[in-house]
């Protein structure tokens, strides 16, 4: 059976790849104090095929080879198989309490959008990409790979394009072309779960011009190849502490800076080289799949928002009061929202060639931007019902010390039979998701994963179609053109 256990899987991701962590080497992504606890994380996709509770769902049997595989590496053909993908997202982010795991997702959205694209170029500029695509992904979904996807370019002077920078590699390129490959060099930013994948696949990040042909280029490489180098940084840190982080103290986010130091990449793992016509058709096509994989692991969070408030409100004494019950039906709109339109995306979708089938784009992207562009006030909402304890309660060592530890029972309990310690194990979750370093990051996720609010809205009116709306109020208005 082509599956790797969660134990495999850690044992593939030894194999000397080059991270740096607060400037130092990492020999070891899996027992670094810091990054191995991220690295556990990361592999709760590894997890789920093995727990009963979630391996029907997380896997799925090939009708034509037989096998079963992580249900990540079906191709979707329809509603069933884009719902079926929704609901592995949003499972694997519950068992990481709100924490997408983000090994398998994110590269295989980028492995759809590379079967559409290249088999969209191939027919139209006579190149042969598609079988590369198709071969890698076989081979990947065989050996159960991990992935992380590197787009977002360092980009420099924003106001230039690639061929214009300062200096040339503030986008990846192509600097050599030879008979058995290409060499590329230059840095991608934000890359998430980097240091836990075993292949990372590189996309452009926008459309490009004539001038930029060097730098429109799509390729996969082993993490540890020669000349790929990691920069991490962590959403939190190492703390054994689950009580006064109930969350992050086991599940962590890790994105590098990625660098390419005259990278070699084999031919055969080159889907895109030059054909800068296309940069950002791949881009674009790519960002339609990602982001119906943002919304759906945006919703775990959401419901442990609606969840945290309605317990800490319970605990405080004031679940029936007004203004908290507006507060929560606001989380439960924003909730609901986010994830009927992910419904009605997966049903309303399209199927071009290759025979993938395309969450409706309008939709994913209202979906995505509703989400993000009401993020912060929630957070605000979930605050405001928490209370200040989020930001002055005490925390688990003064819980531990036997003078004080007497006093925080007697004056911070809550509604008769809630314990002062009940309390603030709800009150510290809250302060762990929503206010703290990690809290911070989720905001900052919120406005800038998977695209800026403008680019989906630029996105939504590109997609919505328009015309037939102004031709409907010529139509009413008795206007003949």
């Amino acid at each position: 059976m082509p599956l790797k256990s969660f134990e495999q899987y850690r044992e593939s991701i030894r194999d000397g790849r080059e991270v740096y962590f607060h400037g130092e080497r990492v020999e070891d992504v899996t027992t670094h104090p810091i990054l191995g606890g991220a690295a556990t994380h990361a592999g709760i996709d590894y997890k789920l095929a093995e727990d009963p509770q979630h391996r029907n769902l997380a896997l799925y049997t090939d009708p034509e080879t037989r096998e079963t595989y992580s249900r990540y590496f079906k191709i979707p053909q329809g509603t069933e198989d884009l719902l079926k993908r929704r609901e592995l997202i949003a499972a694997g982010t519950r068992v990481g309490k709100g924490v997408v795991p983000l090994l398998k997702e994110i590269g295989t959205d980028a492995l759809f959008a590379l079967h559409i694209v290249t088999d969209y170029m191939d027919k139209r500029a006579e190149t042969s990409y598609l079988p590369r695509v198709h071969k890698y992904y076989e081979s990947c979904r065989e050996q159960d790979k991990a992935f992380a996807v590197a787009q977002t370019d360092v980009k420099g002077d924003r106001s230039k394009s690639p061929s214009e920078q300062p200096h040339p590699d503030y986008y990846v390129r192509v600097v050599e072309r030879r008979d058995d490959g290409i060499i590329v060099r230059g840095a991608k930013a934000h890359t998430t779960a980097s240091p836990f994948a075993n292949e990372l696949i590189v996309l452009p990040t926008h459309a490009m011009a004539a001038a930029d042909a060097a730098y429109a280029v799509s390729f996969a490489v082993p993490v540890n190849t020669p000349g790929v180098k990691l920069i991490a940084e962590a959403s939190s840190y190492a703390v054994d502490n689950q009580f006064d982080f109930p969350v992050t103290s086991n599940h962590k986010m890790v994105d590098t800076l990625t660098i390419f130091d005259d990278v070699f990449v084999p031919w055969e793992h080159v889907f895109m080289c030059g054909e800068w016509q296309y940069a950002g058709a791949l881009a674009n096509t790519f960002v339609q799949f990602h982001r119906f994989t943002a919304a759906a692991y945006k919703l775990p969070m959401c419901e442990l928002f609606i969840g945290a408030s309605a317990l800490i409100a319970e605990y405080n004494g004031v679940a029936r009061a007004s203004h908290v019950r507006d507060k929560l039906i606001e989380l439960v709109a924003w909730a609901e929202t986010t994830r009927g339109l992910l419904v009605a995306a997966s049903m309303e979708h399209g199927v071009v060639p290759p025979g993938v089938a395309v969450p409706n784009t309008t939709l994913t992207n209202i979906a995505k931007h509703h989400f993000a562009r009401n993020y912060h006030m929630m957070v605000q909402n979930v605050q405001d019902i928490a209370g200040g304890l989020l930001a002055t309660a005490p925390y688990r060592l003064d819980w531990e010390n036997e003078v004080t530890r007497p006093y925080l029972d007697h004056y911070l309990g809550g509604v008769e039979g809630v314990s002062g310690e009940k309390r603030m194990r709800a009150m510290n979750l809250i302060r762990d998701i929503a206010a703290s370093g990690f809290g911070g990051y989720q905001e900052i996720l919120s406005i800038h994963a998977e695209g800026s609010l403008a680019a989906q809205r630029i996105t939504i009116l590109r997609e919505y179609d328009i015309e037939s709306c102004v031709a409907l109020a010529k139509e009413a208005a008795h206007i003949d053109d």
